[in-house]
């Protein structure tokens, strides 16, 4: 089957480390709760939702940063402002994800913010689970990784955002 080729990426930065992980090929899926039935054998907390945010100051500070907590969460929108010290936060539209991860659909993007060149911030309740499942890149494919090996390929800032 054909995936985007970020999915190639991501299992390549597995395979070269050595890194455990489980795949799975399933039908298409946009919600998390979906996403959760597809994979079976993994809990819907243990999924690692993945969203991209436009943050914001002012005119001149602005840039984009991805969000990533446990499927069944929502974000504080008062603990994200705090967080990152910025006044206005929204989600990118459908067209900026689109430029941003080169044409990832939604419900697809991965939590690898950084291979997109974005900022990460990950819920602390995500490292309750040993180990975490996401949609790869593709509404078809998911990958369930070590939570400690996500947080060494990452490397995000990790905070009470829900």
């Amino acid at each position: 089957m054909d995936y985007h080729p970020i999915v190639s990426k991501i299992k390549n930065i597995l395979e070269s480390n050595n890194y455990w992980h489980e795949a799975f090929e399933h039908e298409e899926v946009k919600t998390s709760l979906e996403a959760a039935k597809a994979r079976p054998g993994y809990s819907l907390s243990q999924g690692a939702k993945a969203m991209i945010l436009r943050v914001k100051n002012n005119r001149s500070d602005k840039r984009f940063m991805m969000l990533v907590l446990p499927g069944d969460l929502k974000f504080s929108n008062s603990k994200v402002k705090q967080f990152l010290q910025v006044k206005d936060i929204r989600f990118a539209t459908a067209e900026e994800i689109n430029k941003i991860t080169e044409g990832v659909q939604i419900g697809g993007v991965p939590p690898f913010g950084n291979l997109f060149g974005l900022q990460v911030v990950v819920d602390k309740k995500l490292f309750n689970n040993k180990i975490i499942i996401f949609n790869a890149g593709d509404r078809k494919y998911s990958l369930a990784i070590k939570a400690e090996d996500y947080k060494k390929i990452v490397n995000p800032a990790i905070a009470d955002i829900t």
